[in-house]
């Protein structure tokens, strides 16, 4: 029997998804579905998906599992339109950035016999310094040699919850459990405090007095700091993540204020030695960052080892989950 599974959103992570599943056809229908058309197709060109459905509850209505990859601001409304037509049984798996909003989300929209598991996926180092977006930017390999957190509660179905990590490893990750509340706070120094410091420094240098003259001179170091305003081409997501997070997302701010007010003090008051220390301090820390990071090697480092499930394996476990138990 044919599994479905069904892209919500072909962007640059639900179409790498779709191509880290490519060759499967025996075994797995991939349907995808976008909001625009014409990337959806885009997909289906370059063999993320196997078919395109442009109506959304039509393209969940047979699946056995559905990955939202679509900006925070657009979950819950998705899931509204969906939860009716997902058949029992159905996995339900959302790529966002913030989890404990979605989990509670999740538990007050889908039918019972639905099951949520989140992921938040960090992708292959090789492309950590890639500036392309959206569904051109997808690659097979986009999730090798990274991590997949896996985020659900005490109250989440275990074979859903071990379906996750089966398809995590199929797209070439390794997974980690993590709680909805811990994934937000890492999520809020990781993902968006670089997002609001480089459009703090954008409206702090452009036009302002003397952008005319800056702008020409701006070189490297301006570029690679406002780097994660490429990423801001859905300010509304990035403003409904901050609302749905205040609390950790104000907290980091908080941090980062601190920490740029204390070099403030040390130049104010000319103390170079401070200053010193501190930008010293960040380098190594940055330099010891990247080489753990280039080298993914997490999970050997703790003495991990992780076997890759088989495709069949992990797919009749899915068709399980809509089976109710025999009764003697």
């Amino acid at each position: 029997m044919t599994i479905q599974i069904t892209i919500i959103g072909l962007g640059q992570i639900g179409a790498s998804a779709g191509l880290a599943l490519a060759g499967k056809g025996d075994l797995l229908v991939r349907v995808g579905h976008d909001r625009q058309f014409d990337i959806a197709q885009q997909a289906k060109k370059m063999g993320a998906v196997d078919n395109v459905e442009i109506n959304l509850p039509n393209s969940v209505r047979n699946a056995d599992m559905i990955l939202l990859s679509i900006p925070i601001d657009q979950i819950r409304e998705t899931m509204e339109i969906i939860a009716q037509d997902l058949k029992e049984g159905a996995v339900i798996l959302d790529t966002a950035p913030i989890k404990e909003a979605v989990t509670t989300w999740a538990i007050e929209l889908l039918p019972p016999g639905r099951y949520y598991v989140g992921l938040t996926p960090v992708i292959n180092p090789v492309y950590l310094y890639s500036v392309e977006s959206g569904v051109q930017a997808a690659r097979a390999d986009m999730f090798h040699s990274g991590l997949m957190a896996i985020v659900a509660t005490a109250a989440a179905n275990a074979e859903a919850v071990k379906l996750a990590v089966d398809f995590t490893r199929l797209l070439g990750a390794s997974p980690f459990f993590v709680d909805p509340a811990e994934m937000d706070g890492l999520m809020a120094a990781t993902h968006f405090l670089p997002q609001f410091l480089s459009a703090a420094l954008l409206n702090a240098t452009i036009d302002q007095p003397g952008w005319r003259e800056a702008r020409k001179v701006a070189g490297r170091a301006y570029a690679e700091a406002t780097a994660p305003s490429v990423h801001l081409d859905h300010a509304q997501a990035l403003t409904a993540s901050a609302m749905l997070d205040q609390e950790s997302i104000v907290r980091v701010l908080d941090s980062a204020i601190a920490a740029l007010q204390n070099i403030r003090n040390d130049i104010n008051i000319q103390d170079s030695d401070s200053l010193n220390e501190r930008l010293s301090r960040a380098r190594i820390g940055r330099e010891k960052w990247w080489k753990e990071r280039q080298a993914g090697d997490w999970l050997s480092v703790e003495g991990v080892t992780v076997e890759i499930p088989s495709v069949s394996g992990v797919f009749s476990r899915m068709l399980g989950l809509g089976k109710k138990p025999k009764t003697k």
